[in-house]
């Protein structure tokens, strides 16, 4: 197949880099900067423990030459959801025909987005549950192997996940996409906003027995928007989301806790999430409204209490923004969760 990536981050290096090496026609579209670097220096992939260059593809600094070095059977956003609109709008403004976009992004806001400006069948839903690590331009680190996902709901969906298993990355199809794209915004949560907000690894907030119950209250009211929406967990690659379900929402505190701090704390090794790593880099703003604000808005159209995840995001947000002192919370799990109910 042709693809065409929208950014060579993370997702787009590993996931890209691994097509052109099992012979998929793959072009980049970067910032020219980077572009550059990734045109004199090539990828390099670590997976399994070997470090692999790859050549074989092709990179542009702007949206107009990738597009014009195509035809592509797909192009790619693996970005940040709060870039999805501002992608969109570079992409309409070349003028030129746009073939599907495939979404591997987080958080369930980008997929109608997309549907919206450029048609309900111009999108492919997908997801990614293996962790990638990028110590820098056109280098990534394949951390730990679980796969992606892809709704079966587009006609190019079956093609994709062919080239995916092609290319060893675990492509997997599921019949819907709105089970597979919230139960991995259910696993996105875990942790995620309070560990920025306090400045604390999740395995500090699941082995403290108040901040343990916050993290459950925010993924019970995830599984309440989900039951509104009509939809139930499912595992993902690799990745047993019907065990943190039921763990979350039917097993008591005693077994639950110890379970969840090895899973979710200790099994990130040194690694904090990724709303701690925006936050505390300076970026000025997280996905936090994306995620954690998705099941509060989805919450409020459908008459689902979500206080705790509301907290989260507008106090996540104010952080970001400068509106509020990063060392208010920090290392202070009074000051948070004197805000909740």
């Amino acid at each position: 197949m042709r693809f065409l990536f929208l950014g060579a981050g993370a997702i787009g290096t590993y996931v890209g880099g691994s097509l052109a090496a099992a012979g998929h026609k793959v072009t980049y579209s970067e910032q020219p900067a980077a572009a550059a670097v990734i045109a004199e220096q090539g990828l390099r992939l670590t997976r399994d423990g070997r470090s692999v260059p790859v050549r074989d593809f092709a990179v542009f600094g702007s949206a107009v030459e990738a597009l014009a070095a195509g035809p592509h059977d797909v192009a790619v956003f693996a970005l940040k959801s709060f870039d999805t609109a501002a992608a969109i709008d570079g992409l309409q403004a070349t003028g030129a025909d746009l073939p599907p976009i495939l979404s591997l992004q987080n958080g369930v806001d980008n997929e109608p987005l997309i549907a919206e400006r450029l048609g309900a069948g111009r999108v492919v839903t997908g997801t990614v549950t293996t962790a990638v690590g990028k110590p820098g331009i056109g280098q990534v680190v394949e951390e730990k192997r679980r796969g992606i996902g892809i709704a079966l709901d587009h006609p190019l969906a079956g093609s994709i996940v062919e080239a995916l298993n092609d290319a060893g990355l675990n492509g997997v199809g599921y019949p819907k996409a709105g089970p597979m794209k919230w139960s991995k915004l259910l696993t996105n949560l875990t942790g995620n906003a309070t560990s920025a907000i306090l400045d604390e690894p999740v395995s500090a907030l699941f082995a403290d027995r108040r901040l343990y119950e916050v993290e459950i209250a925010v993924l019970r009211e995830c599984l309440a928007v989900m039951a509104a929406l009509g939809f139930t967990p499912v595992d993902l690659p690799g990745t047993p989301v019907r065990a943190l379900a039921l763990a979350a929402a039917r097993l008591p505190r005693f077994i639950a806790q110890p379970a969840l701090t090895k899973a979710l704390g200790g099994g990130r090794g040194g690694k904090m999430p990724s709303f701690h790593i925006d936050l505390h880099s300076g970026r000025g703003q997280t996905e936090v409204r994306f995620l954690n604000g998705a099941v509060a808005r989805y919450g409020a159209e459908h008459g689902v209490p979500t206080p705790v995840n509301a907290v989260l995001t507008e106090t996540l947000e104010a952080l970001s923004s400068g509106e509020q002192n990063i060392e208010t919370y920090r290392h202070h799990p009074e000051a948070l969760l004197a805000l909740l109910p």
